[in-house]
């Protein structure tokens, strides 16, 4: 197969999705890797790691797409890539397209088979290429919210720890997965009070346990959100319905009663937000705005601040599943892996993940049905 690795020009995207260790893998394996020039730089690796890994160096992205059978990038492509994308060809990235109608149309449009990394979920419900985004996404938001909250960026003032005689910040986390968790054990860590909202009983207890009581824990519902984020000095939302629009569970009521200078960070905004006041996305570039006296903080690339990390971290966990396309092709490797098919969100033209089509009102057709006719009929 031929795979071709794209840079991302996504405001601030320094993430590249295959170090030259991957490429040398996939090569190692029969397959030909064509790499856009610079693509690594932002991660820190030059061309000519990818080349001496055996990649072969382009430096023109349409003639890379117009060659490759599987393009792999780590966000959802931008307005003037669209017109890249050629008919069967396949797609693996972040995609969120139950954000994005756009660029949902566009891949139905095209025909583009869109294997999206954060629908690939395990029979327990885990969602594999997700999660080490999400702990780099859940520990970032801790440390951004401990910057804003410092005077100078408009903050309260205060120190998240405190010292010995002194408050430490009331840190509220709605959600309690794997970037709640992760932003619960920085906070912990950095000696602030937290408290986590979550709807699942079954994961409070958990935390609760892992924590060992230095957690407060909540059932999710109206009364409690108010309750909590009055109080809150940093509220971070991490809501999750896999592959769905993020609910809003804050509403802006409850923001209003929030303490001037205190701060939010939505780090489920590039899943539409959690927070009815995160009403635009924001970039590294300008990463906030205030609104109701509290600083909201709304970037939907936040692991791109810390590339050289997420690059590894996305790579240890994808490249199994992409070198399963690979090595068996696109719709062999999807009916045979059901966990990788639930990734698969367009092929053919049809919307074949259901929280998608739910979300952005799309017809929805079963993938395994799908694919088998697709096999049968070739």
């Amino acid at each position: 197969m031929i795979i071709g690795l794209v840079k991302e020009i996504k405001n601030n995207e320094n993430r590249v999705a295959l170090t030259p260790g991957g490429v040398k893998q996939l090569v190692g394996q029969g397959h030909a890797v064509l790499v856009e020039e610079a693509a690594g730089a932002g991660s820190g690796f030059d061309d000519g790691q990818y080349a001496q890994a055996g990649a072969v160096l382009c430096a023109d992205k349409k003639a890379l797409f117009d060659q490759t059978d599987l393009i792999v990038k780590v966000k959802e492509p931008v307005a003037e890539e669209y017109d890249y994308f050629r008919q069967e060809q396949a797609l693996f990235a972040y995609l969120h397209l139950s954000a994005d109608k756009l660029l949902t149309q566009t891949m139905l449009n095209r025909e583009v088979s869109s294997i999206a990394f954060e629908t690939v979920q395990l029979p327990n419900g885990q969602l594999p290429l997700l999660a080490p985004m999400s702990e780099v996404a859940g520990r970032m938001s801790v440390q951004i919210g401990a910057s804003l909250l410092q005077k100078y960026n408009g903050g309260m003032g205060i120190l998240l720890g405190g010292v010995p005689g002194v408050h430490s910040a009331e840190v509220v986390i709605i959600g309690g997965g794997v970037v709640g968790t992760n932003a619960a054990k920085m906070a912990v860590g950095l000696g602030a009070k937290v408290t986590v909202l979550d709807i699942n009983k079954s994961r409070l207890m958990y935390l609760d346990d892992i924590f060992g009581g230095r957690v407060a824990t909540l059932i999710c519902n109206e009364y409690n959100t108010a309750y909590a984020v009055e109080r809150a000095d940093l509220l971070i939302g991490s809501v999750l319905v896999p592959g769905a629009k993020a609910p809003k569970i804050v509403t802006e009521s409850m923001v209003r009663t929030m303490k001037k200078g205190s701060v939010i960070v939505d780090v489920a905004i590039d899943q539409g937000g959690s927070i009815e006041t995160i009403d635009r996305v924001t970039t590294h570039d300008n990463p906030y705005y205030v609104k109701h006296g509290v600083i909201h903080y709304s970037v939907a690339n936040m692991p791109g601040a810390v590339p050289r990390t997420s690059t590894f971290a996305l790579e240890a966990a994808m490249l199994p599943y992409l070198m399963k396309l690979a090595n068996r092709g696109i719709s062999r490797a999807l009916l045979e892996d059901a966990d990788l098919r639930l990734g698969l969100n367009t092929y053919k033209g049809e919307v074949t993940c259901e929280p998608v089509a739910a979300s952005l009102g799309y017809r929805y057709a079963d993938p395994a049905q799908i694919l088998a006719a697709s096999r049968t009929a070739g």
